[in-house]
């Protein structure tokens, strides 16, 4: 007698790769209008910007951390020329930014960006149009970009983006007035 086994055997696998979640996108740009003493415009640019590491961080920590401190009041800053030199890298800080250098051939300190509120929309939207930053020249100069911290003055602020203007260096002249806008939006991807 003769006894037979049969015996199927099955396997599956299966690979799963899921991918919920959504990306961040961090974008800005400056436009700097430059006007003379008569209030004629002169020259005007529109720059994107290079939001740094620290201003990344600064967004991630006040959003859900709970433990970083929110900045109430923002500050636009003036980069010098030439900027062909001008570089700028993602971990420049306020303290340390080897690629580029502040200008200060203007009156007072750095002015203040007043922001509206920020849009609901996909970008969400926040800029300084109904109230752009003012900046009196007091000097013959090489203006080359802009850049946005938390402190009037000094480097122990934070620097959340900087830009170098898309057109070229662009000259300015004592009694010139310099007005930046600066937009920033942070798109679901």
């Amino acid at each position: 007698m003769e006894i037979a086994k049969s015996v199927d055997v099955v396997s599956s696998d299966l690979i799963c790769r899921s991918q919920n979640g959504e990306g961040l996108i961090a974008m800005g740009k400056y436009f700097v209008e430059c006007f003379d003493k008569n209030g004629n415009l002169k020259w005007s640019d529109e720059a994107p910007n290079l939001v740094v590491n620290v201003g990344l961080q600064y967004m991630a920590g006040t959003a859900l951390d709970g433990a970083t401190a929110r900045i109430t009041t923002w500050y636009v800053g003036l980069i010098t020329g030439p900027g062909s030199g001008t570089t700028f890298a993602a971990g420049d800080t306020l303290a340390s930014h080897a690629g580029w250098t502040e200008s200060s051939a203007y009156s007072g300190s750095r002015p203040a960006a007043t922001f509206a509120a920020a849009t609901t929309a996909n970008p969400s939207v926040v800029t300084n149009t109904a109230s752009k930053a003012s900046f009196s020249i007091n000097a013959t100069a090489t203006i080359a970009g802009a850049f946005l911290c938390s402190v009037a003055s000094g480097t122990s602020g934070t620097l959340f983006s900087a830009s170098d203007f898309t057109g070229g260096d662009r000259s300015v002249s004592s009694g010139d007035t310099l007005q930046v806008t600066y937009t920033f939006s942070l798109a679901a991807a």
